[in-house]
């Protein structure tokens, strides 16, 4: 029995394609992104539009919808900091997608410390979990966005915040992401299921 759907046709001028999307492509980690300017002047902003883009050589990616501040301190130094967008610090997050004037750094602002990463000159935030210390990889323009390809040259995490296996701890972790709307999700529930070794049913 076919269900009932209901069309949203993406060339249909009445579709509201950009909230429709972002209401159906859900959860979406956050990044946090610290920059700087070529004249030196700070930024901070998160960014939902964030995944990993490859494994070897590690790169990861965001995507800047329209010509932000962002955008533009990448294309300047080369240079920007993913910081994981954890729970305890939601409302600093929030409060930085505010669009400040761009001599402005927001960090200052909200008073989010800063403290220095190990690869690049670009510092990262000091009560993130975790971080992502990121050279500029390439762009890739498309229509009204951008897509930010980044180089990891370094992950640092919290040495309380790593499992016993060396890894993060997503518990200590507690990422927040962005839904639809106004939306955000907390912390997200977490069960284990290991990776079948072969199709169902085969015989290994």
């Amino acid at each position: 029995m076919t269900r009932d759907r209901t069309v949203f046709a993406a060339d249909d001028p009445d579709v509201r394609i950009y909230p429709l999307l972002t209401a159906t492509v859900v959860p979406r980690p956050i990044a946090w992104i610290s920059s700087r300017s070529a004249t030196g002047v700070g930024n901070l902003a998160p960014h939902s539009f964030f995944t990993v883009a490859a494994a070897d050589p590690p790169i990861v990616q965001f995507t800047s919808v329209g010509d932000k501040d962002t955008l533009r301190n990448v294309r300047e130094t080369g240079e920007f900091v993913v910081n994981l967008a954890s729970a305890p610090m939601v409302d600093s997050i929030n409060a930085s997608s505010a669009r400040f004037d761009p001599l402005v750094d927001e960090a200052e602002a909200l008073g989010v410390r800063l403290e220095p990463s190990v690869r690049v000159s670009v510092p990262r935030v000091a009560d993130a979990p975790a971080s992502i210390e990121c050279r500029l990889h390439s762009m890739i323009e498309l229509g009204d966005s951008t897509v930010v390809l980044g180089a990891v040259l370094a992950v640092t995490v919290l040495s309380s915040a790593l499992a016993a296996d060396g890894l993060p701890d997503i518990a200590e972790l507690r990422p927040v992401s962005r839904l639809g709307r106004n939306e955000w999700g907390h912390p997200p529930e977490v069960f284990k299921l290991d990776r079948p070794a072969g199709p169902a049913g085969s015989v290994t």
